[in-house]
């Protein structure tokens, strides 16, 4: 489908993490509207959204990695770029609280060679940086607002804020036109990190297995859909293109809902028609308990909305993994898990 000013039609767009749950559905919205669509890849995922789906034969891949500014320079300056989601990161808190270097040269060197190469390639792109609720840290007030202080404490959080800040330095001191956008926990078809609540609580349903929840299961989060994440992004870098008072900001994009993780495991639960009981195990250390988002300033100043309620995407996204699985076999194993078995 191409929007009916034909604002993406043949749009030469640069996406960094493509193969991830975001990414993928970012390219498929940005391809259904006619862009050109360039993905930077470094490892090759099987099952990932943008393979499965056929999206991988549908673009231009650049291989190689986000923290290899010349790589990035080269490829915006010879792909001519016009607009860049920069959403390639290491999401994972686990990970990122045993391997924080790892985490650290993803998520913020990767970020300033990705903004450097954009300064530097002669295109002079609009880019839209994916930071995190994460990065605001903990705070007293709630909801979070884009004016709250970043003041993350742990490696992934403090990778964020540092993300975020490296963005609007960008544009506050060499005019690059940077937005950031700063969602909730993505969740929806093609999340193959199973410790995630989402992806973890389906496979263990299809399973007939107990839900596994790290936590003691009161976290509050902020859960956010993941086709909404896409057409939001998508959204927010036309408004750059026609609103230049846009750029040099971060907007937080949410459905303002406070879920905890006991909830949504219900929640799940009940539209697979489980009678299944979670094994609740309190493990999860280092994370902050309370967490949700006011988009009051994307309603206003981009007049943006999300579309999906949470049990009708959490439904869509049950289908997704039903159809998943239902071609891996019976076994609910995906291709490496099989591979290792």
């Amino acid at each position: 489908m191409i929007s009916m000013d034909g604002f993406w039609r043949d749009r030469r767009v640069f996406v960094t993490g493509c193969t991830g749950l975001v990414g993928a559905w970012t390219v498929r919205a940005l391809r259904e509207r006619g862009a050109h669509v360039v993905g930077l890849i470094r490892d090759h995922v099987p099952g990932s959204e943008l393979v499965r789906g056929g999206l991988y034969q549908e673009i231009d891949v650049v291989r190689g990695c986000v923290e290899d500014q010349p790589l990035l320079e080269r490829a915006l300056a010879e792909y001519e770029i016009q607009t860049v989601f920069h959403l390639a990161a290491q999401t994972i808190v686990g990970i990122a609280n045993r391997s924080p270097l790892s985490t650290f040269e993803t998520n913020i060197k990767g970020t300033w060679c990705l903004l450097e190469a954009a300064r530097r390639c002669g295109t002079n792109p609009h880019v839209v940086v994916a930071s995190s609720d994460k990065a605001y840290g903990d705070q007293d007030n709630l909801p979070y607002t884009e004016d709250a202080p970043l003041q993350g404490r742990h490696p992934y959080d403090a990778s964020k804020s540092c993300t975020d800040i490296l963005a609007l330095t960008y544009h506050n001191t060499y005019r690059l036109p940077v937005c950031v956008t700063r969602c909730g926990n993505f969740y929806g078809g093609g999340d193959l990190n199973w410790n995630r609540i989402v992806p973890g609580t389906i496979r263990s349903v299809l399973r007939n297995e107990a839900p596994v929840i790290r936590s003691d299961g009161s976290y509050i989060r902020d859960y956010f859909y993941v086709k909404d994440g896409a057409a939001a992004y998508l959204h927010l870098a036309e408004c750059m293109a026609r609103q230049p008072e846009v750029a040099g900001q971060a907007f937080n994009f949410s459905n303002e809902i406070q879920v905890s993780v006991l909830n949504l495991v219900a929640r799940i639960l009940r539209l697979m028609h489980s009678r299944l009981t979670p094994e609740v195990r309190g493990e999860a250390l280092q994370e902050i308990k309370h967490q949700y988002l006011s988009a009051a300033k994307a309603r206003q100043m981009l007049n943006w909305r999300p579309r999906y309620e949470l049990d009708e995407a959490l439904s869509e996204t049950i289908a997704w993994y039903r159809a998943y699985f239902a071609v891996q076999g019976t076994d609910t194993k995906g291709p490496w898990e099989k591979l290792a078995a």
